[in-house]
């Protein structure tokens, strides 16, 4: 017996209207604010982070809520209509992060990489961890076990945004700098340990802490590595059958498609999708049959178009006129300037142990403390799971925000008193002859800084 369903029915006119303009508007305002960041001497990801707070309820909200109502519904199906353009473009630039990962360069500082990555993750753990047992239970949601609660704070304030720091070294032009790959390779390690002690602190929330649920965390983490060797001989024939076709696009599809079925692997195993786009492309950066040259559009199209939507899009679910109150002002102060200090001193101390130079650790401190897009992920998580009242996702989230602000001005201060060696020369060299960089190129090497 074969049992049929009825087509599922279109958008409406409506839907389609509102979704083009609301796509329209946030670009536009990305491009805007983007271009008015650049003038200011800063990367354009600081002016389309603070698009959604214009926009959100934050400001346009508050001021006309009805135009906000019709250019940005409430309605989930809406808004999820957004995020998976944001989305897309989210993965699509971690992947292209992923195929620009100097594997050799991070195989030679790997002792680097865990003492900082180490140190970069456990100290703001214990002072997130520590100030959940303080905060006032008012930012607790009802039911939720005071230890989860900290728990979570203290992974929120651990993580790295990769997505934010991708965009940003890849317009300050330093992600072929060695402090560059450093800090890539530093925030992967951090963010799949991060994903990790999430996914413990949900069970924590939900079921309680179960030995058996990280078991099967750890796991899959390792599972997915490992996965990643097995199948990069299948890519590289992959990328050498696409090499073949005279049309450029089919080399894009290719990568993309690849980039999306690692993707769906670890978000099928419970983990986040962002991670597995970073895996694939690292595993078709890897590859001899790369053609880096026709990638540069892809990277053209992700950095110009889809990024700028997903960052934009970063702050409308939150409420920043939440702050007038001292209750909730106050805890989101001793937060953001814990989130702050922690993640600095934590990488700082990494990478002097690690021996390397003053100016190399501050610029690991700067890079690493952007939070960006994976803490909004995780207080989207917290407020799901019931563990975050509305106000304490706000402030999660403006953390989340100011940090990833904060980190360009620091980064390009450290970085002036960084010296350009000649392999960094000679990999910026490649970058700019495959056409991977955006923007007008440096005069020299120095001027990347």
């Amino acid at each position: 017996m074969i049992l049929a369903t009825g087509p599922v029915a279109p958008m409406s006119a409506h839907q389609v209207l509102v979704f083009v303009v609301a796509i329209g508007l946030l670009l536009g305002s990305a491009l805007a604010l983007g271009q008015l960041a650049r003038r200011l001497g800063m990367p354009a990801v600081v002016g389309e982070l603070c698009v959604g707070v214009l926009l959100g309820p934050s400001v346009l909200g508050h001021l006309a809520p009805g135009v906000s109502a019709w250019l940005l519904p409430p309605d989930p199906s809406q808004m999820h209509l957004i995020d998976a353009v944001g989305q897309l473009g989210v993965l699509l630039l971690v992947g292209v992060t992923g195929i620009n990962v100097d594997l050799k360069l991070l195989r030679r500082r790997a002792g680097t990489t865990a003492w900082v990555g180490a140190s970069a993750l456990l100290l703001p753990l214990a002072c997130g961890v520590a100030i959940g047992f303080v905060l006032p239970l008012e930012l607790m949601a009802d039911g939720t076990d005071r230890t989860a609660f900290a728990m979570f704070v203290g992974v929120a304030l651990s993580v790295s945004a990769i997505p934010v720091i991708a965009k940003t070294l890849l317009e300050m032009r330093l992600l072929y700098r060695d402090i560059g790959q450093l800090i890539i390779g530093t925030s992967t390690i951090d963010d799949i340990v991060g994903w990790l002690l999430l996914s413990v602190v949900s069970a924590m929330a939900t079921v309680g802490m179960r030995a058996d649920q990280m078991l099967l965390s750890v796991g899959f983490v390792v599972g997915a590595l490992v996965f990643c060797f097995v199948v990069a001989r299948p890519v590289g024939a992959l990328l050498r059958l696409s090499v073949r076709s005279k049309e450029p696009g089919v080399v894009v599809a290719v990568t993309v498609l690849l980039l999306l079925a690692f993707a769906a692997g670890t978000q099928a195993l419970g983990m986040e999708a962002i991670l597995g786009a970073l895996l694939g492309g690292v595993v078709i950066g890897s590859s001899t049959w790369l053609d880096r040259e026709r990638l540069a559009a892809l990277q053209t199209f992700v950095m110009a178009v889809l990024a700028p939507v997903f960052f934009a899009t970063a702050g409308l679910r939150m409420d920043l006129t939440a702050l007038r109150h001292p209750a909730v002002l106050v805890p989101a102060v001793l937060v953001l300037v814990t989130a702050i200090l922690a993640k600095f001193a934590g990488a700082y101390i990494g990478a002097r142990l690690a021996r390397l130079g003053h100016w190399d650790a501050v610029a690991l401190g700067a890079g690493l403390n952007a939070r960006g897009v994976i803490v909004v992920v995780m207080a989207i998580v917290g407020l799901q799971l019931g563990v975050l009242t509305t106000a304490m996702y706000t402030i999660v989230v403006l953390v989340a925000i100011i940090t990833s602000l904060l980190v360009p001005p620091m980064l390009r201060i450290a970085v002036r008193h960084i010296e350009v060696t000649d392999e960094e020369a000679a990999r910026e060299f490649e970058f700019r002859l495959a056409g991977r960089e955006t923007g007008e190129p440096p005069s020299q090497p120095a001027a990347a800084a």
